[in-house]
């Protein structure tokens, strides 16, 4: 099973590379940061790859755990609330662009604590509702709940933090 001897063409820099090097190079591009199907895929397309040898790659790389569906999910969406302060539904639709089950991200969702996901809706409901001068009453109200819902919050849960004040 072994597609070695070939070489194949790099579209990004027109360069030749082995099977190996480009194994490598994916890889690398595995263990620098968890990748999605999706994302190992899409960096396949810059070599000039035949099915075989893709599918080999990947098997490789599912087999040798640099290449896992549920840690990158995970640790995407642990990213993506923890540092970037999206809500449920803006990573949801992120990952459904990558690609990922409905199932496996909902199983994934247990990564974010609800006491931690209710606090950060608060504070970011407490910081840009203060930032809101000059308007009325109902505007500061409705200008937060897009913000908020921009940045992926449940309405509901909006509601319940302005019903909290």
């Amino acid at each position: 099973m072994g597609i070695c001897p070939f070489f194949f063409i790099s579209i990004m820099d027109k360069k030749s590379f082995t099977f190996d090097e480009i194994k490598l190079k994916l890889v690398n591009y595995c263990v620098y940061q968890d990748r999605c199907h999706a994302e190992v895929e899409q960096k396949m397309r810059e070599f000039l790859l035949i099915d075989e040898a893709k599918d080999e790659i990947i098997l490789y790389l599912l087999k040798e755990n640099y290449l896992n569906e549920e840690r990158f999910t995970r640790s995407y969406i642990r990213g993506k609330f923890y540092i970037k302060h999206w809500g449920r539904n803006k990573i949801k639709m992120h990952l459904k662009m990558k690609q990922i089950s409905e199932k496996l991200i909902s199983k994934c969702f247990d990564e974010i604590d609800e006491r931690d996901y209710d606090q950060m809706i608060r504070k970011i409901f407490e910081d840009y509702y203060s930032r809101q001068k000059g308007l009325q009453e109902y505007q500061k109200k409705s200008k937060t709940i897009k913000y908020l819902m921009s940045r992926g919050f449940e309405y509901e849960k909006i509601n319940d933090t302005f019903d909290e004040t």
